[in-house]
């Protein structure tokens, strides 16, 4: 059974799985190293990408959102607009700060390779990542696969049974549910709404506290709403493509004659439909996205909110909640 917050994950564009994943792979080596007592002891890192992440890394910044996490930061919390400087830093100074704080020397051109060509045997999103003691002997090394939507798992963890790998707080919720049919079935038999439903299966999840469960998905539309409104807002050219951003000036266009867009019974698509661009432009430009369930799909859910609130229902925090979590459950 997945959370809401599963489903609902803020990172940065322009990939969960070529993005997302590999920062969270980077962050987690890093934390498994100061778990272990080693980062000190640190003075070389290799970082080994193998399938899709090697043959479009470049494009999706792998390699940026890699050595990111390495340092120590995260996709939900680090500031696109200096997740750039950042990367180029590393890569001109030739040294990278683990966790901020430990400082190694970092040559990009031989210390981060694009195996194209090879894939790991588990995923066809495999990394893997070496580090070795300043006499050069590996002491700790570790294979992540990036398997979607920005969920990261080792390799030991891929080659795991089933039961495994299940969550581990499955059996806490009141109303698990595996298909449509039994999500269905759950909410006629206790008179639940799906939102309902949801909302009970998450606060069981967060120990009662209801309170907390609403901010955590009051903060996922604070992130979609303010990538909608950047989305509207900026202007020039995508990255690698270099076509031309379209949003702001479609938004330009459909504010600009109002009375005939209340005659346009087309209206509703057009807005829809801008503001679901809008987010899509932000996720190419490597802006801060909510996975929806993936960065590919950011623009679906916020556009529907933000039409939902900017002309249906303005201010009704309870219907935000409401339709996230009904979208979560689907």
């Amino acid at each position: 059974m997945l959370s809401i917050f599963d489903i609902f994950k803020t990172g940065i564009g322009p990939s969960s799985s070529h993005t997302v994943g590999p920062m969270w792979a980077g962050h987690r080596f890093l934390n498994e190293l100061e778990e272990k007592g080693i980062l000190s002891s640190i003075s070389t890192i290799r970082v080994g990408l193998y399938g899709s992440l090697a043959l479009t890394g470049v494009g999706h910044g792998t390699d940026k959102a890699t050595l990111l996490g390495l340092a120590g930061y995260r996709p939900d919390t680090i500031d696109p607009d200096e997740a750039d400087q950042i990367f180029t830093h590393i890569k001109t100074n030739k040294v990278l700060k683990l966790a901020g704080k430990h400082a190694i020397a970092f040559d990009y051109d031989t210390h981060l390779i694009f195996h194209n060509g090879e894939t790991l045997p588990e995923h066809p999103n495999g990394m893997r990542i070496f580090a070795s003691d300043k006499n050069g002997v590996v002491i700790y090394y570790k294979s992540y696969l990036s398997i979607g939507g920005g969920f990261v798992i080792s390799a030991d963890e891929f080659n795991q049974p089933e039961s495994a790998n299940s969550a581990e707080n499955s059996g806490q919720i009141p109303y698990p549910f595996k298909t449509a049919a039994e999500l269905l079935d759950l909410c006629h038999k206790h008179n639940l709404t799906i939102a309902q439903l949801t909302i009970e299966n998450e606060v069981a999840r967060h120990n009662g506290d209801e309170d907390l469960v609403n901010d955590k998905i009051d903060a996922i539309w604070t992130v979609m709403h303010a990538c909608v409104e950047r989305g509207l807002r900026m202007e020039g050219t995508l990255p690698v493509s270099g076509l031309k951003r379209r949003a702001a000036n479609m938004h330009k266009n459909l504010t600009s004659n109002p009375e005939a867009m209340l005659m346009d019974h087309f209206a509703i698509m057009d807005w829809v439909t801008l503001f679901a661009m809008a987010v899509n432009e932000e996720n190419a430009c490597g802006g801060r996205v909510v996975t929806a369930p993936t960065n590919g799909a950011a623009g679906v859910i916020p556009a529907t909110l933000a039409y939902y609130t900017r002309f249906i229902s303005r201010n009704n925090q309870q219907g935000i909640r409401d339709f996230i979590a009904t979208a979560a459950a689907i």
